[in-house]
């Protein structure tokens, strides 16, 4: 197999290097600070204007700061194609809309396919408030499969996916157990004990914690997320990115 790489931004952010394609995860690249209705504790550890150009970005869900924010946008809408959720793609021009069940496939000396996967930000019961939010699984002939999680908080829709593409050898979740007051004390990402359970529907994939640094409204940031996986016995599995350092997945 090929090597993937990424480099962690921060948050749900990384630059992701696969099948020839440079690739960023939810952008967010806005200085620390209060951002909407949230607070960003800490800035990117890559800025915005230091990338390489972007072939690709998937973008989980446009409407909230913490997956997409101001500088984010302006790199998505840099990349050569930006995914998003229909509803997304309605409120931003010139981004792709998809929903779970799409594919979209990039030509290129090896062909890469998109497919977007269910997530659901929270109970189900909390949906409509939440809003809609999409993951993305990537394959190429050659390439690891690589599944982004997106704000998926429930272990039941991870199972779903496990069924339809058993294949994911790379495992990108969003984690942070994040709660905001106004939804209540449901959480809206994976905590460890979830993610814990989403790994082992992929036994033998790298699991990629990301989603649990930069932001007051994380719960369960990154020390407490990778003690809680190592407590389930995932150490040797789990890839702690370093921030800003392209790291290899595989």
């Amino acid at each position: 197999m090929n090597t993937v790489t990424a480099a962690l931004v921060g948050g749900p952010t990384i630059v992701l290097r696969y099948a020839g394609l440079t690739i960023v995860t939810d952008p967010t690249f806005d200085p620390p600070g209060p951002n909407s209705y949230l607070v960003k504790t800490e800035g990117p550890a890559i800025d915005a204007d230091a990338l390489p150009p972007i072939d690709l970005a998937l973008v989980s869900h446009d409407h909230h700061p913490d997956n997409l924010d101001t500088s984010g946008e302006q790199v998505a809408r840099g990349a050569t194609l930006a995914l998003t959720t229909e509803a997304g793609a309605e409120r931003k021009a010139g981004f792709k809309g998809m929903a779970p069940g799409d594919v979209v496939t990039i030509d290129g000396p090896t062909p890469v396919t998109v497919t977007a996967v269910e997530a659901l930000h929270g109970p189900k019961a909390i949906a409509p408030l939440v809003g809609p939010v999409i993951g993305f699984i990537l394959r190429a002939e050659g390439w690891p499969t690589v599944y982004f999680s997106g704000d998926n908080a429930l272990v039941s829709v991870a199972k779903r996916i496990a069924k339809a593409h058993p294949d994911v050898a790379i495992a990108v979740l969003c984690m942070g157990a994040a709660s905001v007051p106004t939804r209540g004390p449901v959480i809206l990402t994976l905590n460890a004990d979830r993610a814990a359970k989403v790994a082992a529907l992929w036994p033998e994939a790298a699991i990629v914690p990301v989603h649990v640094d930069g932001w007051a409204h994380f719960s369960q940031r990154r020390v407490a997320a990778l003690a809680g996986l190592s407590a389930y016995g995932l150490g040797s599995r789990v890839i702690d990115l370093p921030r800003g350092i392209e790291t290899a997945l595989n």
